[in-house]
């Protein structure tokens, strides 16, 4: 190691900007997680040994620990920078978005020790997990009352992160009461009321910003009533869900396909492909239309024939498609310009973003696959190795300063 890289200098670039801490703390627990979920596929597979068993159904854990304490980093150090952006106000300092890091980072720890048959560390986990997001929330809503306008952009990931914080309550009820409703609340909120609308939020503002820059002459709308549409959707298809309306969803899934498609459409680059670090945002986001057409599919298969066909192939459309590819494609690019780096996608993470697609795939056709768990277990082994490189190379940037020299 460069001897100019000592520890405090190294602490002090971990800790000079809110991405930086988070994105670390959302690299590690891409890892983390997804390490447990895979040994747990290929010891239910191959009975490699005794593995100790959470005390939550591992389906359930799976999807809590994804929706709520591996992609929430990302997105809560990506809004701690921007929010005082968008709102031309002072920047957060270390004494606010500090202490979110380490309830976030803490309570997965605790989390992931839990699921090893150990409930009182889960219950820690979460509770802790719920005090870092009220926290960080608490930043964000403060910010909002601070702006002397709207930002509208702002006001969707606020109101998809206070949804997120009523998912992580029912959780922590659930695993107070055992009743499994809660559990299944929690579970579809942090998809549907969470994840999609503030992965949404930032696509809606920030591709069409990120291709103006790169090509020259580049216009694309905006529109906020697709914005406001497409929470409406959400929300239907989220009721939906809660009340086991499959037969009807697609009712609302074909309309929120046409909506993302067509939107899609007036943002892609019609005179030039731009850099590849543009292309795979845009690459990601054409699962979005994709995943719907899948839930709109499955939904009207099962209206005509009461046979639930697909299992959980649109889910995972949505959440390894989408919201892998866009992790992958969006961290990047912030990654990249925020440490005084070249904007250009690069082999490690042209590699990761291949191999996410491979593994969405995988994932599709494991629904229609004899031998699913073997192929669960590829899948999950699939993305350690596509994430492992990309991890690596990013933890390194946010524990070293800018090349550039600037702060932050």
């Amino acid at each position: 190691m460069d001897s100019t890289l000592t520890p405090k200098v190294l602490l002090q670039a971990f800790s000079a900007a809110p991405h930086r801490m988070m994105f670390f703390i959302g690299a590690a627990n891409v890892l983390l997680a997804m390490a447990w979920w895979t040994l747990w596929l290929a010891n239910a597979r191959y009975g490699l040994f005794d593995m100790l068993q959470p005390t939550a159904p591992a389906g359930w854990m799976h999807a809590i620990v994804m929706q709520y304490q591996v992609l929430p980093p990302f997105m809560f150090g990506f809004l701690l920078t921007v929010f005082p952006r968008w709102m031309n106000l002072p920047w957060l300092t270390r004494r606010h978005y500090i202490p979110v890091g380490a309830g976030l980072f803490g309570g997965q720890l605790l989390t992931l020790l839990g699921l090893l048959a150990m409930p009182r560390l889960l219950h820690a986990g979460i509770v802790l997990t719920i005090v870092g997001w009220a926290l960080g929330l608490f930043w964000l809503v403060r910010l909002l009352f601070r702006e002397s306008g709207r930002t509208w952009h702002a006001v969707s990931c606020a109101v998809a992160l206070a949804f997120g914080l009523l998912g992580l309550v029912l959780f922590a009820i659930y695993l107070h009461h055992l009743d499994f409703r809660f559990a299944i609340a929690a579970i579809k909120l942090g998809g549907f009321a969470l994840l999609l609308p503030v992965y949404f939020t930032v696509c809606h503002r920030m591709v069409p910003f990120f291709a103006s820059v790169v090509i020259p002459g580049y216009s694309a709308p905006r529109p906020l009533w697709a914005l406001a549409l497409f929470w409406a959707l959400s929300l239907a298809h989220l009721g939906m869900e809660l009340v086991a309306l499959h037969a009807w969803s697609w009712l609302v899934d074909l309309p929120m396909a046409a909506l993302t498609a067509w939107l899609l459409w007036m943002w892609w680059p019609r005179s030039t492909q731009g850099p590849a670090i543009l292309r795979v945002l845009f690459l990601g986001l054409a699962w979005l239309p994709i995943a719907f057409l899948l839930y709109a599919g499955q939904s009207a298969w099962f209206a005509l024939t009461g046979d639930f066909v697909l299992g959980r192939a649109p889910a995972h459309a949505l959440f390894v498609g989408f919201f892998g590819s866009l992790l992958v494609a969006m961290v990047t690019r912030v990654t990249q310009g925020h440490s005084g780096r070249p904007m250009q996608l690069g082999r490690v993470a042209g590699f990761a973003f291949i191999a996410i697609q491979l593994v969405t795939i995988t994932r599709l056709v494991v629904e229609v696959m004899p031998d699913a768990l073997a192929w669960q277990v590829a899948a999950g082994a699939g993305w350690l190795v596509a994430f492992l490189p990309w991890v690596l190379r990013s933890a390194w940037i946010y524990l070293t300063p800018r090349r550039d020299g600037k702060q932050g």
